[in-house]
């Protein structure tokens, strides 16, 4: 008894994807807190923003290594990746340290995307394989290649940090450093151009998944169109026969 509850206990204590991403949420959204509480809160807050980006190369090397791969796992890290990207980003912009329409480009994008991808995977595509919704060598290549997700998670981990060593070493009374007027504003163009760009690949990145998943979703809608079209040109033609034969 006591053999097989140990073995139970292991099953229950094994590290998955989707723990994993559960636990980089939560790292991240203790980051977050921990922003604008102190200078020194602010530096734990940007270690913690690095241990929520490994964290989401983790529970990608998991799958892939342990072979644990799922629809329903993808999913989940996906919403992981929203959800990390819209609290700092909103968060930063309340701060006023970047524009509020950057936080509501990447809710706008992320929402469509993720609709594309739910109507596709109601169609019966997945993320991969033969019935995967990007088919294009360049849609792959931007979308789901490992140096694609890995420079855009790259990309928002060095903004994410920039922006939260910005906080901790030059903004408010509780500043590290002291910055003159050129220095601060050399550090606050180095944050716009980081983040723009950063929103400048997430767009390109979508892209693939708007237009070949509109593809997709015109053409299944125009095949159920001509299909409830032949069936009532069936029916119109059977009645047809009928009153005919009277």
């Amino acid at each position: 008894m006591s053999g097989r509850w140990i073995r139970l206990r292991q099953v229950d204590m094994r590290w998955t994807p989707n723990k994993v991403t559960l636990l980089r949420v939560a790292v991240g959204f203790v980051a977050v807190c921990l922003f604008g509480r102190g200078a020194w809160a602010n530096l734990t807050a940007v270690s913690l923003t690095v241990t929520t980006i490994a964290l989401d190369a983790l529970d990608g090397h998991i799958a892939r290594k342990k072979k644990m791969a799922t629809q329903v796992g993808a999913q989940l890290d996906i919403l992981g990746d929203r959800m990390i990207e819209n609290v700092y980003f909103t968060y930063f912009a309340v701060m006023g340290m970047v524009s509020l329409w950057l936080p509501v480009l990447f809710f706008a994008r992320g929402a469509a995307t993720d609709f594309i991808r739910g109507l596709a995977m109601k169609a019966g595509h997945s993320g991969w394989g033969a019935n995967a919704l990007l088919r294009t060598w360049w849609g792959q290549a931007l979308v789901a290649s490992r140096w694609s997700r890995g420079l855009y998670a790259a990309m928002k981990c060095l903004c994410f940090c920039y922006l939260g060593l910005e906080l901790a070493l030059t903004r408010g009374p509780v500043a590290l450093v002291e910055s003159t007027v050129d220095a601060h504003a050399m550090i606050r163009l180095g944050a716009q151009t980081l983040t723009w760009t950063t929103a400048a690949f997430c767009l390109v990145r979508g892209l693939p998944v708007l237009v070949e998943g509109w593809k997709d979703i015109a053409g299944s809608v125009g095949q159920e169109r001509g299909a409830k079209s032949a069936s009532r040109n069936r029916i119109r033609d059977a009645k047809t026969a009928a009153q005919e034969a009277m």
